[in-house]
């Protein structure tokens, strides 16, 4: 395809479909496994949502193409909290259970931190790698054992079945394909027009590739957030950053070590760390905290403010 213009609507288009079926996929799978929305937001859709980031870091990292590989991974989790959940609630306020998503955002700040400490040394390696996927493995194991462990105590909800287990699956594969397609449609026109502004890899991976990727997140957060399905909304964001951490960076090392350079040692995943951490702290003060106008548009001020310095830093 030519027109990077058709892509990007193509994309688009395939994305906003993507999300709004792998919500009511998800829904359902929750009911039919007896599990808590929650946990499959934070697992099945988060996993389907990063699937984009999944195929462009493995495709950049074999393609030998590092900074890609990494800085969309890092810059989609500071995208995923900044600019996709500052959206989501400053359009639509949802109300959350702080205590439900506690253990899962100390997970994502633990992966955040414990990416920081394996790529100190300029690069991560194939053990490192395999080490990312063992800890996301537990991590699935042991949410889906708490989600049952909770539910048997009264915390927790399942939802209604609408569809039988099999068409639920279908459901969320077929989703699951519109999502990475989309991506990759949007990547590759918003790619083509950002090369000719000339800025670096990095740059625009941490920005333009990682905005691409990320608006499955911000398509399924949005739609499960007008949905009502405040659970998968968060969830889900919080989910795909544990995903692209532990699953994404942890499968492309696993096939190949990837380089990391000073610019995403020195800044970009200090960032990531700095707006992880903020979440975290937003949501601490109440046993169920209200996210809205305020925290959202702070939080897509962060975002801004960190890709003005991308560029800033870039182009001096």
């Amino acid at each position: 395809m030519e027109n990077p213009v058709i892509e990007l609507v193509i994309g688009l288009v395939l994305l906003l479909g993507g999300g709004e079926f792998l919500v009511r996929g998800g829904v359902s799978l929750a009911s039919n496994f007896r599990m808590s929305t929650l946990v499959i937001g934070v697992t099945v859709v988060s996993l389907g949502t990063s699937a984009p980031e999944l195929v462009v870091s493995v495709n950049a990292a074999l393609s030998g193409h590092p900074d890609i590989a990494m800085g969309n991974v890092i810059g989609s989790n500071i995208a995923n909290i900044g600019l996709v959940l500052g959206l989501t609630i400053v359009i639509l306020p949802v109300l959350v259970d702080s205590r439900a998503l506690l253990f899962n955002s100390l997970i994502m700040i633990g992966s955040s931190i414990l990416l920081f400490v394996f790529i100190w040394d300029g690069s991560l390696s194939r053990t490192e790698g395999f080490s990312l996927l063992s800890l996301l493995i537990a991590f699935v194991w042991y949410s889906m054992h708490r989600s049952r462990r909770n539910l048997r105590n009264g915390i927790g909800d399942i939802p209604e079945k609408k569809y039988s287990l099999v068409i639920s699956i279908v459901i969320v594969a077929i989703s699951g394909f519109a999502l990475v397609f989309g991506a990759r449609y949007l990547v590759e026109g918003a790619s083509e027009i950002a090369r000719t502004i000339g800025v670096s890899e990095r740059a625009i991976s941490v920005s333009v590739i990682a905005l691409g990727t990320s608006l499955p997140e911000l398509a399924t957060s949005a739609i499960a957030a007008f949905r009502k399905e405040s659970d998968i909304s968060l969830g889900n964001i919080i989910g795909s950053n544990i995903f692209n951490i532990l699953g994404i960076l942890g499968a492309t090392a696993s096939i190949r070590s990837i380089g990391v350079s000073q610019r995403i040692l020195d800044f970009d995943i200090i960032w990531c760390l700095a707006v992880s951490l903020f979440l975290f702290v937003i949501m601490l003060p109440l046993r169920v905290v209200k996210l809205g106008v305020i925290k959202g548009a702070t939080l897509v001020l962060i975002y801004t403010t960190y890709i003005y310095l991308v560029f800033y830093s870039d182009i001096i």
